[in-house]
This record gives C-alpha cells, sequence and structure tokens, in this order.
C-alpha cells in the first residue's frame, strides 16, 4: 500500500476514497481514539498536570487494524479537522500507531471536494503541537473543575449535583434572566393611533410617537380631538437602502436555523455535519465570515446567472472577534450552482438556508424609499395646532436587491414590522377621522433565552468556541438544571378608550400574556447549585474570568503561552479553596427551604423544600412526625410560589367524579399530573390542570388510554404472564420482564407461540448494564452524577430532561 489516509467519520471517509485514485486507502478513526481514563487518576497534578490517557474500550480493534495498515503504507495521511479538536486527533492517532514522523503528512481543508482534497494532498505540514496543546489544556482545565467542583456539591448541598466551567456560566445566565423575569414589575402607557378615511375607500392609519403614561391624560388628548380638523402638514421622503448579513458562522447559523426552521442546536450541527461530510457545505465549525475569493467568484457568477448583472455586489465581510481565523471561512455551499442538496427534508432546508444567505452576502444593497406624512390636530374652535402631532410612515421598494433572496429574522419582539405603502397624500390635505383610540400597553422584562439566544449570549461574551456551543446546550439539559420547553400565557386585562361619532368609550379588554414556546427554563435544583457556586466558588463562574479563560487558549494555540503553566495558574488559587469549603463541618447554608405561611386550617406551620424529585411543599414543620406533601406544579419555582398557590395545591389530591362505579382521583406524582381511576393511572395532557380537569375530560383520558393500550397488546400468554407481544414505536417486539426481543423478518407477531417467544428470549444476549461508582467521590465520567438520594416518604415531581445529541467529537 502506498497511502494511508486517516479521517474522523466513516461517511467523509467514503466522500474522499472517490476523488483520490488507486494508490489511496481510506480509513476512519471513528473520532478519538484515545482520551482521559473515567476516574480520577486522570492527570498527574504533581508533574506539571500530564495528561494520562487510555484507548477507549471499543477502539481496541480498530486500533489494532489501523496498526496493520500503517505498517503497510509508504505513507500516512492524517486528514482529521481543520480544528483543535481534529489536530488532537490527529496526534493521538501519530502516538498511538506509533507512526514515524517520516512517514507521516498532516493535511487539512475546509471542504471536501476534489479540488480541496487535491490541494491538500500536495501542501502537506506537520502536526500543529500548539493547536494540540490548546485542546490539552481545555480538556485537563474542564476536567479539575468538574472532577473538584463535584463532589463539593454532593457533600455540601445534595448528591448528584454537577458543574462545569462553561455550563455552570451558562446555568448562571438562565438563573439570572429567570429572576430578572420574576421580580419585574410592569408599567402601562397609552399609545394613541388614528384611522382616517380616504377617497375611493382607502384608508390612512396614523399614530402619536410618544406614549402617554397616566390613562386620565390619554382621555383629556381625545377630548381635545373630539370636532378636531386633521391636516397633512408635511412630507418627507428619504431614501433608505439595507444591506445583506454576511455568510453565516456557527453561532449564527445556530440562530437562525432556530429561528426560521425550528431546529434545536444540537439538531442543527448534526445536520450540518452529514452536508459536510457529503462534500455539499464548507466545515461547519468557524466563526469567520470571511469568504474566500474562488467562493466569492462562484457566489456571483451564480447571481448573474439566475437575476442578473445588477444585483451582483461583491463585499468582503471581516469578523469582529480577535479570536476568529479569518484564515478559514464562513459556513457555506461549495458549489454555488447547486441550489438543492442533502438526503432528507431536514437537511435540504438546511443547506437552502446556508446557500441562501452565502448568495444574498454578495447581492446588491436594496433601495427604499421611506414616506413619513406628519400630520397636524387643531382642535375645536382653536386656531393653533396640538404640539403633540400625528405620523404616517410608508416604505417602497425601489430595488430588491438581495430581499429577492433572503430576508434575516430576529429575536427581537418588538422588531417594528414591514411598513406598507401609503396612499397618494398632498401637503395641506384634510383628513376625515374615522376613529381614535388609546392603547394601554405594558413593559416586558428581557425575554428567556432561547437555545440559539443563549448561543448568542455566550458567544458576545466570548464564552466558549464555535466546538463547544452545542454540547454546552445539551449538557445543561441532559444534568437537569434546565428545560426547554413552551408554557401557556396567562390572561390579563387592559384598557381600550376609543373616539369615534364625538364620543368616546371605555373598553376593559383581555389579552394572553407571557405565552413562551420552546424557551429555557431554570429548574429549582438549578438556582441553588447557580446560588452555591456564586457565594463559595465566584471565580468560576464569573463571566469576565470564563472569557478570559477561552483567551487563554487562544493564547497557547498560537504559541504564545505554555499550557501547563496557563493550567498552574489557574488551580493554585483555585484547589485551596476546594479544600477550603469541603473541609468545612457545617453543611453550607443554600435556600432549599422557604417558610411560607401558616395554614388557616390546621394552624401549621407551611414550608417550600427542594427533595429528591424536585420541589414540593409541605404542611408541618421540619420536626413534624406525619406532614402533608404536595408537589410544585409546571411553572412554579421553590423561590418565589406563595402561600396562596401553596394552599392549592394542598387541594390535591382531588375527586373529580365517578366512572364505572369507581372513583377517578386528581394528583400530582412523580412523573407529572395524573388520574387515578382504580388501580390504572393515565397522565394528564400538556394544557390540563388536576385543579380544573373535568369529569368528562377525564373520562376521555381514561377511553383514549384504554385504546391506545389495546393496540400496543398484541398477544399475551396467561400461563406467562411476564411475557408479551406488544406493538412498540419501532414495530412489534416481544417483552419478557426487563428484556425487550427483536421479531426476526419473516415472523408474524400475532403467530408467535410461547415456545418462540422463550426461544428468541433466550437467543437474546443480556445487555450491558452501565458501570455504578466505586465510591461517591470518583465519578463515573466527567461532570457525572451518581444516583439522587432524598426521603421515600417524598411524593414529587421529576424535572423533566430533555433527551438530545450532541456534537462533540467521541
Amino acid at each position: 500500500m502506498k497511502n494511508l489516509v486517516i479521517v474522523e467519520s466513516p461517511a467523509k471517509a467514503k466522500t474522499i476514497e472517490g476523488y483520490l485514485g488507486k494508490d489511496f486507502v481510506v480509513k476512519s478513526s471513528y473520532g478519538h481514539v484515545r482520551d482521559l481514563p473515567k476516574d480520577n487518576n486522570a492527570i498527574d497534578i504533581k508533574n506539571g498536570f500530564k495528561p494520562i490517557y487510555e484507548i477507549s474500550e471499543d477502539k481496541k480493534s480498530l486500533i489494532n487494524e489501523l496498526s496493520k495498515l500503517v505498517k503497510q503504507a509508504e505513507t500516512v495521511w492524517l486528514a482529521t479537522d481543520d480544528d483543535r479538536e481534529g489536530e488532537a486527533i490527529s496526534w493521538h492517532l501519530k502516538e498511538t500507531l506509533g507512526i514515524d514522523d517520516k512517514k507521516t503528512k498532516r493535511i487539512v481543508f475546509r471542504e471536501i471536494t476534489k479540488s480541496a482534497i487535491l490541494k491538500a494532498i500536495a501542501n502537506p505540514r506537520q502536526i500543529d503541537m500548539d493547536l494540540v496543546n490548546a485542546q490539552q489544556a481545555r480538556r485537563v482545565l474542564d476536567r479539575l473543575v468538574g472532577f473538584e467542583l463535584s463532589p463539593v456539591l454532593w457533600k455540601k448541598v445534595k448528591m448528584g449535583l454537577s458543574a462545569g466551567r462553561v455550563q455552570s456560566v451558562a446555568v448562571r445566565l438562565v438563573v439570572e434572566r429567570e429572576r430578572e423575569i420574576q421580580k419585574f414589575v410592569p408599567t402601562s402607557s397609552y399609545k394613541i393611533s388614528a384611522n382616517f378615511n380616504l377617497e375611493k375607500g382607502k384608508k390612512l392609519e396614523a399614530e402619536v410617537p410618544q406614549k402617554i403614561e397616566k390613562q386620565e391624560d390619554a382621555f383629556k388628548f381625545l377630548q381635545k380631538c373630539i370636532g378636531a380638523s386633521f391636516k397633512i402638514s408635511n412630507l418627507e421622503k428619504k431614501p433608505a437602502k439595507k444591506s445583506p448579513a454576511p455568510p453565516f458562522t456557527t453561532s449564527t447559523l445556530q440562530q437562525e436555523a432556530s429561528r426560521k426552521l425550528y431546529f434545536s442546536v444540537s439538531q442543527t450541527m448534526a445536520l450540518a455535519q452529514k452536508l459536510y461530510e457529503a462534500g455539499h457545505i464548507s466545515y461547519m465549525r468557524t466563526d469567520s465570515v470571511n469568504l474566500s475569493e474562488d467562493a466569492i467568484r462562484g457566489a456571483t457568477n451564480a447571481i448573474e446567472q439566475s437575476f442578473g448583472k445588477e444585483y451582483v455586489e461583491v463585499k468582503r465581510f471581516k469578523t469582529k472577534s480577535e479570536s476568529a481565523q479569518e484564515a478559514h471561512e464562513a459556513i457555506r455551499p461549495t458549489n454555488f450552482s447547486v441550489q438543492q442538496a442533502g438526503n432528507d427534508r431536514n437537511e435540504q432546508r438546511l443547506y437552502e438556508l446556508i446557500w441562501k444567505r452565502a448568495i444574498a452576502s454578495q447581492m446588491a444593497d436594496a433601495k427604499l424609499e421611506r414616506t413619513i406624512a406628519t400630520i397636524d390636530i387643531t382642535p375645536q374652535n382653536q386656531t393653533q395646532p396640538l404640539p403633540e402631532k400625528l405620523q404616517a410612515t410608508g416604505e417602497v421598494i425601489l430595488f430588491d436587491g438581495f430581499l429577492k433572496v433572503y430576508i434575516e429574522s430576529s429575536d427581537d419582539e418588538e422588531d417594528e414590522e414591514q411598513k406598507g405603502m401609503l396612499p397618494p397624500l398632498t401637503i395641506g390635505q384634510i383628513l376625515n377621522l374615522d376613529y381614535m383610540k388609546a392603547l394601554e400597553r405594558f413593559t416586558y422584562p428581557n425575554p428567556r433565552y432561547t437555545e440559539a439566544s443563549l448561543v448568542k449570549k455566550l458567544e458576545e461574551m466570548g464564552i466558549g468556541r464555535p466546538s463547544t456551543y452545542a454540547p454546552t446546550i445539551s449538557t445543561i439539559q441532559q444534568r437537569g438544571y434546565i428545560i426547554k420547553e413552551s408554557r401557556e400565557g396567562k390572561e390579563r386585562k387592559y384598557q381600550e378608550l376609543i373616539l369615534k361619532g364625538g364620543k368616546i368609550d371605555t373598553l376593559t379588554k383581555t389579552e394572553i400574556t407571557g405565552t413562551e414556546k420552546m424557551k429555557l427554563f431554570p429548574t429549582d435544583i438549578a438556582m441553588q447549585v447557580n446560588d452555591f457556586l456564586v457565594n463559595y466558588f465566584s471565580d468560576v463562574v464569573d463571566y469576565s474570568f470564563t472569557a478570559t479563560v477561552e483567551e487563554e487558549f487562544d493564547k497557547i494555540a498560537s504559541g504564545k503561552t505554555e499550557w501547563e503553566k496557563m493550567i498552574g495558574n489557574f488551580y493554585k488559587d483555585f484547589h485551596p479553596k476546594v479544600e477550603q469549603t469541603q473541609n468545612q463541618a457545617e453543611r453550607v447554608s443554600v435556600s432549599s427551604t422557604r417558610k411560607l405561611g401558616i395554614d388557616p386550617n390546621t394552624g401549621k406551620e407551611i414550608i417550600a423544600k427542594l427533595g429528591r424529585y424536585g420541589a414540593y411543599v409541605q404542611i408541618g414543620g421540619e420536626d413534624e412526625a406525619k406532614p402533608q406533601y404536595a408537589s410544585l406544579k409546571k411553572g412554579q419555582l421553590l423561590e418565589t410560589i406563595s402561600l396562596e398557590e401553596a394552599l392549592e395545591l394542598f387541594k390535591l389530591p382531588r375527586e373529580v367524579g365517578e366512572y364505572e362505579g369507581l372513583k377517578m382521583i386528581a394528583a400530582i406524582g412523580r412523573f407529572g399530573p395524573y388520574i387515578k381511576h382504580g388501580d390504572k393511572f393515565v397522565s394528564l395532557k400538556k394544557d390540563q390542570d388536576p385543579l380544573t380537569i373535568s369529569e368528562a375530560e377525564a373520562i376521555a383520558l381514561i377511553e383514549e388510554k384504554r385504546q391506545a393500550d389495546a393496540q400496543k397488546y398484541i398477544k399475551e400468554f396467561p400461563e406467562r404472564p411476564d411475557i408479551k407481544v406488544l406493538n412498540g414505536r419501532f414495530g412489534a417486539y416481544i417483552s419478557a420482564g426487563n428484556k425487550n426481543v427483536k421479531i426476526p423478518k419473516g415472523k408474524i407477531p400475532a403467530e408467535l407461540t410461547l415456545e418462540e417467544c422463550i426461544a428468541l428470549v433466550e437467543a437474546t444476549p443480556e445487555k450491558a448494564k452501565g458501570g455504578k461508582f466505586a465510591k461517591k467521590t470518583e465519578p463515573k465520567k466527567e461532570e457525572a452524577k451518581p444516583k439522587a438520594e432524598g426521603k421515600k416518604t417524598e411524593t414529587k415531581t421529576t424535572a423533566s430532561k430533555t433527551k438530545t445529541s450532541t456534537n462533540k467529537k467521541k
């Protein structure tokens, strides 16, 4: 064998193999081949924080296979990704396989096309140890923080918790935003708008730019307008333009895919990875907005052919971030003439988004004309107009430019809507008022984060890098600190004053406010852990410190700092603080218990606490022999629940009615609200409340559950009730106790005999069980958590966990 090329993924290997000749064999390492061991012996702290690597158990046979191929090859080409993680994988491969320096060549490319691969082969280099050391520094520092902080949390706060350098900062952002929202007191003001009737049935809408604070002042203003005359005093036309956004970086792709396609951050990265490995887009982990000259030529040619020469306007974008590598490129199509690519609909939708954004970035600005009409209000029997003016604004597109292809979305809920064109108007024109209204509007707090807006915030603060955003967002949800969900809003009354036909009516209306769609909410335990870390390890969760650490990694990558020295400077302050906090005799005081008040029925104290399955309220103090418990409802928090809300919870369990001679009981349990009917339990739907659910709704739930169960059971065996043939999410299967067994093709599930089922069960090997911790102080993996401890007598609601895939290299 002349040439062995090692890449990270089999999909990439398949694509590249098609571009190279018969002299090249392309193999995959399937990500990292070795890593830090999953115990406390991973880092030799005394010897300069030397990491001790071991080959992953599942990679040993692969290493044997690659070792044989390395010996046969004249040259070994290490073609892992062009970033720090990729550089580290190449180094680990070289070290593990014992590849001679003389026969090792490192090649990099930012897209998987034939020209890029051949260019990389023509320009090999050696492994860049500065990049490797930057990755090692991140890995070692994160391991030190996770492994030293987590046991402190177990001892001082609660078993089963974890901490991490970036994850804890991300949690802090969500917790602090939630507290801002909880403390926010909305204030109201009135917006004045008018609607005029013009000739030929046309309408004109205008408004007073300034808000009026008080209702009585808004009423007085409308009174002045009874019988007033309205005249256009000025028409102003202003040229304007809109420029396209730069092509995507990792962060902006995640944000826009969230807003436009409703993809999670991890879903976006998984789809982008597939598009990259198939050769459709350039590398998807980047913080550069730069495009190569070849890419600009490809984009402008595509624009000219599709839209015409007047739509072309070359733009060269520069990244604001100092850490961005301008030699890298933004995310773009590898071939701009290809408008559709991808194996499934979601891949195609993401590719289309990338194509449009990159194409639009090289298109001409949109040319607009804005018209502002100023309207004087002259009260009845007066000659001078009021100082307040009405304004009508319109916008016309003279040349659409890049808008022909792409319009960027925004997270800002207060963004102005696109203004329409104004009808023909002239200065001095008298307007006929149809009606005028003063509408009460309320101030809003900063919105809760979405996955994408949290990534944006982290990037703005200099925390994390393109490769870390998706894993961080996934981790804080998997750990149970953050929940991503939608929540219904609440009713709120508002006032509307309407002047029509010479009289003013005051109307009280109702609106729904505070509706949340797929936002990030902190759990109670997230708030407790955050408070503990802020109080005792403020440096670790300090925003500027975390951003400074990222800058230190960048210095290591550019050869300006030694990584061992950087870790040493951090550890000499961090470790004594861990020991000091760990050795405190008393449990650190965190606000995990709140006294809410006195129960009017029993005279006993009501407290709110944090338990094994989440927050709950309790009638009877800490010393009560048999306290009464109630779990908090979805959306309620330990630190904000009121006495009145707690008393409502004690109305559960609640008898809803009877069905088939059995009582239906509504309650909240470990897995959320449910109806109990006999010995059966049925979960409530998301929009149903156990305190208000009706008898008819409960019966409907029971019947739905029965119907679903009837479809689930294909066959049962009275002599062996533990063995069943069931319908599952992925088709029919055999259930035998805790063991699920696939049914071979050709077998008809409904015709299986008990003997056939037993034979299939016995022929299926047991799944390997996940290892447990040998000691409480030795986590199974970095920032891992053992089983939580808690009272068995408590009935709590488990915080829901969102299962998301990460894009971290394995």
